[in-house]
């Protein structure tokens, strides 16, 4: 694991407010803030990615842009401010990694299928090997957008589930928290 980074998305308080509807995993957090505890205990890199949004009244703005204690950077940990999905649209991450010869990349946050999955997706298309720990990953309804006012509206965990199955079709390996903390 000496070329194995963590990258923990978007595990902000903004995530709490209830326009993002109805959520799956609870304890996605606390299994984010384990991977972290893993990660600092072996003296492994950690980069912490939060999404600052520019549009007004957004939950991603203000005090929502603050980490969630859990998994709060300390100090000299990189802290990565984004502005689109992936982590790597319009930041240095690559380049960070590049630095430190990372190669395999450990990801969880929220929500499984925008930030995870964006990040994922570009971190594969850099050649780097992915791995996603959906138990410290979440996912989201949406709350009273367009077109989710339907009776057959997905649930969180199966946006989630859909999610992960999208990035095991050769974009990453789905790894439990137990898995990773034996490695």
């Amino acid at each position: 694991m000496d070329h194995t980074a963590l990258i923990l998305i978007d595990i902000q308080k903004g995530f709490d407010d209830p326009a993002w509807g109805a959520r799956n995993n609870p304890g996605a957090e606390a299994a984010a803030g384990r991977l972290l505890a893993h990660f600092r205990s072996n003296h492994l890199p950690v980069y912490h990615v939060h999404h600052v949004s520019d549009a007004k009244g957004s939950p991603l703005s203000g005090a929502g842009v603050a980490f969630k204690t859990v998994v709060a950077p300390k100090a000299r940990e990189t802290v990565i401010e984004k502005h689109a999905h992936s982590a790597f649209d319009g930041t240095d991450l690559a380049q960070r990694l590049a630095l430190r010869n990372v190669r395999d990349l450990v990801i969880c946050g929220l929500p499984t299928g925008a930030c995870v999955s964006a990040t994922a997706r570009d971190a594969s298309a850099l050649g780097l090997n992915v791995t996603v720990v959906p138990e410290a990953c979440a996912a989201f309804t949406g709350a009273g957008e367009a077109g989710w006012e339907t009776p057959d509206r997905p649930t969180p965990q199966a946006v989630h589930d859909a999610a992960i199955a999208s990035l095991q079709s050769g974009i990453a390996t789905a790894r439990t928290l137990g898995e990773i903390l034996a490695r």
